[in-house]
């Protein structure tokens, strides 16, 4: 069983902002997938799916980015799914818009939502793919750009990065995790 978790914020006022592209990935990968998001619990929402017998969780949690581990981990639990079988997306300031990275595990390096997952998990040992949103540059403060929306020049990159991130994510369901990093890395 493989859990694929997507972060952000609830609420219509956090929709399409640079912090919610975790929410937004897994809206997209949920459509490609037919999976409906509709099953309430574990303070998110979640959807599944079988795969090749396998079931898949595409999980939203909705505690707010500092608190996603109160929902990972207790969905974690209920399902008996291992660190390895978890797979978290979310945004990166360090990183261009649209740049994609995985990693099999590290540090929060700063990301609330990921301090929250490593702390209820009590491991740093999971996947994770991180999609660049880049850093404000006209002064504006970091909570107020990444509650900010995407501009429209930086759409076509943003595409990219949903169509890539959705790729890699089916691809996980088949092929292990080094060989997805190879590949989308």
């Amino acid at each position: 069983m493989k859990l694929i978790v997507g972060l952000g914020n609830p609420g219509s006022q956090y929709e399409k902002t640079r912090h919610n592209i975790g929410f937004i990935i897994i809206d997209a990968l949920a459509d490609r997938l037919g999976v409906s998001l509709n099953q309430s619990k574990f303070k998110g929402v979640y959807g599944t799916y079988h795969h090749k017998g396998e079931k898949v969780v595409l999980l939203k949690p909705l505690t707010y980015m500092n608190l996603s581990g109160e929902s990972i981990v207790p969905l974690m639990d209920y399902f008996e799914i291992e660190d390895e079988d978890l797979l978290v997306i979310y945004d990166d300031l360090d990183l261009p818009v649209g740049k994609l990275r995985l990693r099999q595990k590290g540090s929060a390096g700063g990301h609330n939502g990921i301090k929250s997952t490593i702390a209820h998990l009590g491991s740093q040992q999971f996947n994770r793919l991180r999609v660049g949103i880049d850093r404000p540059t006209n002064g504006m403060s970091v909570p107020d750009y990444v509650l900010g929306k995407f501009s429209k020049e930086e759409q076509p990159e943003l595409d990219k990065a949903i169509s890539s991130s959705v790729e890699a994510c089916e691809t996980w369901l088949d092929k292990p995790f080094l060989e997805v990093m190879n590949k989308f890395n």
